[in-house]
């Protein structure tokens, strides 16, 4: 059985209360911290920088910061969100010129790669630069909002990405974003994906009154992942 990580998107938290609400669901069982960084010009949304990564840094967080960047052009804010202690920063090949340039720059600033397909992006763009990606995220919505549903041919882009990733002989993480809940996480891991980035299915039905509901959450996620047929 592969290791399967739980990515939460802080985007569906509570801003008001984040840093205590990335500690609880990191203290529920999750891996990773999901940054999802929008900038009204490559996505209709406008959300988050680097002082907030670092903010979150210096509240003491140590887990990975998983840095999505949907905001165009990229390699200007790169150096912020590395100095702001990302540990993966991802970007869309669309949002950059010279996507070899962008993804050696990550690597310059001492963090790991991430290259984004979205939902009608084809898989072929990384085929002459695997050799420096880490990881590959598939958007299984279009990018720009939270709470939207699971976009079902994913599920064969995520096969095809799979065989890619192995033929290459790389160690390459394969993400999936958009719509991952508990009812089909178990369909997306067998398509594929190792790291499942999840937020209104941790963060949005939040029960105020239940301390463990996170907790409730990720163990179910698990549990599904846990039957996954690999």
């Amino acid at each position: 059985m592969p290791e399967f990580k739980i990515a939460p998107s802080i985007l569906s938290a509570d801003f008001a209360r984040l840093g205590e609400e990335v500690d609880n669901v990191l203290a529920s069982g999750a891996d990773i911290v999901h940054f999802d960084v929008m900038d009204n010009h490559y996505v209709p949304n406008l959300t988050i920088g680097p002082l907030v990564c670092n903010a979150l840094r210096r509240h003491g967080i140590t887990h990975e910061i998983d840095v999505h960047l949907m905001v165009k052009p990229v390699d200007r804010i790169i150096p912020d969100f590395s100095k702001a202690g990302a540990s993966f920063i991802a970007f869309h090949p669309e949002a950059s010129e010279h996507i070899d340039r962008s993804l050696q720059l990550i690597k310059d600033e001492g963090c790991k790669t991430c290259l984004v397909f979205n939902p009608a992006t084809p898989l072929s763009l990384a085929e002459h630069i695997l050799d420096k990606i880490d990881r590959i995220l598939l958007m299984s919505v279009n990018p720009g909002f939270s709470n939207q549903s699971f976009i079902p041919h994913t599920l064969k882009k995520l096969c095809e990405a799979r065989k890619m990733i192995d033929a290459s002989g790389f160690n390459i993480d394969l993400e999936i974003d958009g719509g991952v809940n508990i009812k089909n996480i178990r369909k997306i891991a067998e398509a594929g994906a190792r790291t499942f980035v999840a937020g209104s299915a941790i963060f949005g039905a939040s029960d105020a009154n239940n301390p463990y509901y996170y907790e409730t959450v990720i163990a179910a996620l698990r549990a599904e992942l846990a039957q996954s047929k690999i």
